[in-house]
């Protein structure tokens, strides 16, 4: 697939980085001469530099013949001229723009092919934001991640010492709760991939992916940990674009308090807010989240755009007595570093926003797509076509299909029913496969499998 990017900040140049892995033809726009060089001595991809608007630009980058133009650059309006440039010039098949901007959100009759001409609308924004929502109903979790429109959800948590299924074998998980179904997908265990069988023994701090429909994940994550109490106080660090949707979204059901360094910025939040407390000072203010009682904050999200600041008011938060802290970071390198000691989540919104975009990228028909363990592995839903004739995976059991080492099918959905994955489930036409693969490197062979054969039209 030919693929011009326009943009090379944090998104662009991840999904580059993604994209040159699977060798996929890679064309990267951007303004920035030293920027371009660097990720060009890093990657197998072709730079250009120019303004990513611009038709010459757009022409000397391939648009002519590109398969897909992703449009992430840090302005709302040159990543929708660019897409109508595109489909004006070149019929271009699919046009996905980062829009930003809630105004332009608020109005999807603007996209499409009569007015702005972009098929898939991308706010990084919103995902991050919906992300810490799903993490907050989920206050055990590492991760939580939804497939088939929130009916099933891959959840990552750490298992405890203490945990009814710690230091027991997976096979004895039927023992311990009956009436639910679920599928433990993969173990992370000091960082390296365990591929699970009903004879792995779950060790204390083993990061474990499990698969449930999303009403039996609390009973499961118990099997794991002792759980934590719902969140009530959450104090958030930070009032830009995601600090304003988190607060905005929570304010009714939770105690808000958000933190803003900016005096204009402040009374500007102070007005769209109805139910926060807004409070101007410095994030990693000792003295302010003391008199803030911090002690009592359930949680805290450091969610400016400064790492470090995340990072040390994070850590800060964690020694004054808040129970749990997450840190927004955009290094990669960062990520780990931090996760394994004070800080309890660090979330990279590069990793939250590719899954998105991986959608509309990968061949057959996938329908969702999340990075884990910073790109390393990849959860997917894959919706199955055709039949026993034309088809690799319909009228198969599970245990019949050739599938990628390290890769696992978690669960299937089929209309409204949720059926865990077992060795003697068969698959049948149109069912929803959710699939982990501990290792991103097979992801062309999973593709094939979903790819239906000619001889089936």
């Amino acid at each position: 697939m030919k693929i011009l990017i326009l943009g090379a900040g944090q998104v662009g140049s991840s999904v580059a980085a993604t994209l040159a892995r699977e060798d996929d033809d890679i064309t990267l726009v951007d303004s920035d001469p030293i920027n371009l060089m660097k990720l060009q001595d890093h990657y197998d991809i072709r730079t250009i530099q120019g303004h990513a608007s611009h038709p010459d630009v757009l022409a000397r980058a391939g648009a002519e013949d590109a398969d897909l133009i992703l449009a992430v650059t840090n302005s709302d309006e040159t990543n929708m001229i660019a897409c109508q440039i595109c489909h004006t010039l070149y019929s271009t098949p699919t046009k996905i723009a980062r829009i930003r901007t809630t105004e332009y959100l608020s109005k999807p009759e603007l996209f499409n092919n009569e007015a702005i001409a972009i098929d898939v609308l991308i706010s990084p924004e919103q995902i991050v934001t919906d992300y810490i929502e799903r993490l907050i109903s989920h206050p055990n979790a590492l991760q939580v991640l939804d497939f088939a429109e929130g009916k099933v959800q891959l959840v990552a948590v750490r298992a405890f010492h203490g945990g009814p299924l710690v230091g027991n074998p997976l096979r004895e998980i039927r023992e311990h709760i009956p009436k639910t179904d679920t599928r433990v997908a993969a173990i992370f265990r000091n960082g390296k991939a365990i591929n699970p069988t009903a004879d792995t023994v779950i060790e204390t701090d083993d990061e474990v992916f499990f698969i449930a429909a999303s009403n039996d994940i609390r009973k499961v994550m118990a099997e794991l940990r002792k759980l934590d109490k719902p969140y009530k106080r959450i104090m958030l660090a930070g009032g830009g674009n995601i600090g304003v949707r988190l607060a905005k979204a929570l304010e009714h059901d939770y105690q808000i308090k958000l933190i803003e360094a900016n005096p204009e910025r402040a009374e500007f939040l102070s007005e769209q807010l109805t139910n926060s407390i807004v409070l101007l000072g410095d994030v990693a203010n000792e003295e302010l989240l003391l008199e803030e009682e911090i002690e009592k904050v359930d949680l805290f999200c450091a969610l400016t755009n400064d790492d470090e600041a995340n990072i040390l008011s994070a850590m800060l938060a964690k020694r004054l007595g808040a129970r749990k802290v997450l840190s927004l970071i955009n290094r990669a390198a960062y990520v780990d570093l931090v996760e394994s000691g004070t800080i309890d989540i660090a979330l990279s919104p590069q990793q939250a926003t590719i899954g998105s975009l991986l959608a509309h990228i990968r061949r057959g028909d996938i329908v969702a797509v999340h990075s884990l363990r910073r790109g390393a592995a990849e959860a997917l839903e894959a919706i199955a076509h055709g039949d026993k004739s034309s088809s690799m995976v319909v009228g198969k059991r599970i245990d019949e299909i050739d599938l990628p080492p390290g890769t696992t099918i978690g669960a299937i959905v089929r209309g409204d029913d949720v059926l865990i994955a077992h060795r003697d489930t068969v698959i049948e036409a149109e069912d929803h496969v959710i699939l982990f693969l501990i290792n991103k490197r097979h992801i062309r062979e999973v593709e094939r499998l979903f790819q239906v054969g000619f001889n089936f039209f």
